[in-house]
């Protein structure tokens, strides 16, 4: 009789958690495993065949290996770090590497596009806590109570709406790892609580009383000069120390134009697997103008271009004619007089934006997708820039 393995994946994004937990069980050889979201508790769950969508695949023992190589494949290669060949990227790396084991706060700072999340989630799988959960939370585009409500939870009854208990992202990534994404632009208020929650590793939902304690890791990150905005009055200092203990600056992609071949390369066959298409090189062409093209949005950027010029081209190679003209031909940016590091910046980001929202009609929806940013994001961005 021939041995089967079943293996139910609820959703492609969430199998890299099970990974680890599916390898060491297929090859030892279990009749059946059954793989679905982690639970709070960080094992497999079991569920109902076909509950919730889930794809469930029975697979012959004999090609169990080979459909794990290709699942592993598939999910490394989406989360991945891809190291470059700039010294900047592998003292980023090193630094993270020797981290990672520690129970140390970081504070990941870097320019938006930069890789942050990758960092931090490769961060997570290099430490002890890998088997355990990875809670990201965005900062940017909630209100006080909400962002609060999301990291901490609230009682029955805490404010109108709250039906029931709830519990927040810090007690549901216990044993774990939280990312705090854009934590410059947590309010004045709840600072203060964050800072409380670093201090003693407890905190209460809102609405209640007891103290609740958990143990996580904290990785924060920010696109903000902190120094800046504690300077400003506008970030509390102390909890600045909190959050500075190991800090890592990722540098943006027109200080590391070095590994634009190798970035390029890889998001073309990621771009080309997810569309199913025929694209298997980049031209000499195509890759000088990508090599020399600034990149303010870096990364994200990069992965935008490539993936659009993959849905829209013909392939097998990228050519220069499948490059929007930003690229091709960019326009000579001109630096004022006086103009310091962060206003130059901010500048090349006003820009990018304007000409993204004039490309889309005015449609911040479609502009916040192209540039691979969160709505709410894009929108305060286009208040604080004062974008016309």
């Amino acid at each position: 009789m021939k041995e089967e393995v079943v293996v139910a994946i609820k959703h492609r994004d969430q199998i890299k958690e099970g990974l680890p937990y599916l390898d060491s069980i297929g090859r030892r050889g279990m009749r059946e495993v059954v793989l679905a979201r982690s639970s709070t508790h960080n094992s497999p769950s079991l569920i109902d065949d076909g509950a919730n969508g889930a794809v469930v695949k029975v697979l012959d023992r004999k090609r169990l290996d080979r459909k794990f190589d290709l699942l592993a494949e598939e999910v490394g290669d989406r989360y991945r770090i891809v190291v470059g060949k700039s010294p900047q990227i592998h003292y980023a790396l090193n630094v993270a590497k020797k981290a990672a084991p520690s129970r140390s706060t970081i504070l990941l700072l870097g320019e938006s596009g930069t890789g942050k999340e990758i960092f931090a989630r490769a961060i997570h799988n290099w430490s002890d806590r890998k088997d355990q959960p990875f809670v990201a939370i965005n900062c940017v585009g909630l209100s006080r109570e909400l962002l609060e409500s999301q990291l901490f939870g609230h009682e029955k009854g805490a404010f109108t709406g709250a039906l029931e208990l709830k519990k927040g992202k810090m007690e549901l990534a216990h044993g774990g790892t939280v990312f705090l994404d854009e934590v410059g632009d947590i309010s004045t208020e709840l600072q203060t609580k964050l800072l409380r929650f670093l201090q003693e590793r407890e905190f209460e939902r809102v609405g209640g009383t007891t103290p609740i304690s958990v143990d996580v890791r904290i990785i924060a990150a920010t696109n903000r000069d902190l120094d800046k905005a504690v300077r400003d009055g506008h970030f509390r200092e102390d909890l600045y120390y909190r959050l500075n203990v190991v800090p890592l600056t990722l540098p943006p992609l027109r200080e590391r134009k070095e590994d634009v071949p190798a970035l390029a390369s890889y998001l073309l066959k990621r771009s080309a697997l997810e569309t199913k298409k025929n694209f298997t090189a980049i031209t000499e062409e195509a890759l000088r103008k990508l090599i020399a093209y600034e990149w303010p949005g870096n990364v994200r950027e990069l992965a935008n271009v490539i993936e659009s010029a993959v849905v829209l081209g013909q392939g097998p190679e990228l050519t220069l004619h499948d490059l929007p003209a930003a690229v091709v031909s960019p326009a000579r940016q001109v630096i004022p007089d006086g103009f310091s590091y962060h206003e130059a910046i901010d500048d090349y980001r006003r820009e990018l934006i304007a000409k993204t929202l004039a490309q889309t009609q005015g449609n911040r929806a479609a502009a916040a997708k192209l540039l691979g940013l969160q709505r709410t994001y894009l929108s305060r961005l286009i208040k604080t820039l004062r974008v016309d």
